[in-house]
């Protein structure tokens, strides 16, 4: 039951890897939580008070949806995946004709129902090629992000839609928060099905690999990323939704690695001796070195991820692992 007390929330993409778990971090909190997915979480049940299965590019589902005043509303849902999913050029009418579609139909509707407060997810991917080129390119600052030019069509779509809430903020009075997430991992993400980031597709084959195996890593190997762990993704959000702070700004680690060196850490892990063969003819493999700088989630939230990258790839692979013996069952 909900009382009139009790803070309301809806989430947006709660069938999805981060909305699945940000939707269990609010109900620890109290809140009534409302869930809008087209799908269902795959990989335990919501725990969404309501959970709507709907298009939110369609103007219906989105009225059906946003038909009370929402305390805060956390938009999340996007037409994403992997870098074998954004970089190879063949989504990208959908990546920005859904995304941006998602976003002008939700920001209107929460005007419209005089929803003050709403999050928005944005992107490391936003921030310009020519900052990423080198293995330790220096830490992207949030001011980095102009003059504008992303490596891929879904980094601009994430830099309209930014755009999009920032000018709701300043002509409509609407209260946005924005953060730029940085390469967000964890259990129950996807790890097999073509839209899965490199830290579940290095545990899956990992996992599946013998002792003394191969596995194919993309590229040279020696592009440089950071991961995010998911509790330290929700924490991040969560403490900038309570402060005044609109954003953008970084969520993200600092904890810069090679892809070959997560294999490594990886296999470590799994307690097994693995040989890489890197695949140097693939294009999508995005930028060559990339890192977060924290200098102003630090300042504005006095906060800052600080979880070892260690600690989460042995829960995320723990996780795999069990998906993939299940597998093989």
């Amino acid at each position: 039951m909900m009382n009139n007390q009790q803070r309301k929330a809806l989430v947006c993409g709660a069938g999805g890897f981060i909305g699945s778990h940000l939707v269990k971090r609010l109900k620890k909190e109290g809140y009534w939580v409302r869930g809008v997915d087209l799908k269902y979480p795959k990989f335990s049940p919501t725990q969404a008070d309501d959970f709507v299965i709907g298009d939110l590019r369609e103007q219906s589902v989105v009225r059906r949806v946003v038909d009370m005043p929402f305390d805060e509303v956390y938009q999340l849902a996007a037409d994403m995946g992997g870098a074998g999913f954004v970089f190879t050029g063949e989504n990208d009418a959908d990546i920005m004709h859904n995304s941006a579609l998602i976003n002008l139909n939700m920001v209107e509707a929460c005007y419209k129902r005089n929803i003050k407060k709403i999050f928005y997810s944005s992107s490391a991917c936003i921030y310009p090629q020519e900052r990423q080129t080198e293995l330790d390119s220096p830490a992207l600052k949030e001011e980095f992000a102009y003059p504008a030019h992303p490596d891929s069509e879904y980094g601009w779509e994430k830099i309209f839609s930014e755009r999009l809430y920032l000018n709701f903020h300043r002509n409509y009075g609407i209260d946005v928060r924005i953060a730029r997430f940085h390469n967000i991992y964890g259990p129950e993400g996807s790890w097999n099905d073509g839209r899965e980031k490199s830290p579940a597709a290095i545990c899956r084959k990992v996992a599946e690999a013998e002792n003394g195996g191969e596995i194919e890593i993309w590229g040279d190997g020696k592009q440089t990323r950071l991961f995010l762990y998911i509790d330290e993704c929700l924490e991040g959000i969560r403490r900038l939704m309570d402060s005044d702070f609109v954003g953008p700004v970084n969520i993200g680690s600092d904890e810069r690695i090679s892809i070959n060196d997560l294999v490594k850490m990886v296999a470590d892990i799994a307690g097994k001796d693995i040989k890489v063969k890197n695949k140097l003819d693939v294009k999508a493999l995005g930028v060559r070195g990339r890192n977060s700088d924290n200098t102003l989630i630090k300042e504005k939230l006095g906060w800052a991820p600080n979880y070892s990258l260690r600690k989460g790839m042995e829960r995320t692979y723990a996780w795999i692992e069990e998906q993939v013996k299940k597998m093989k069952q």
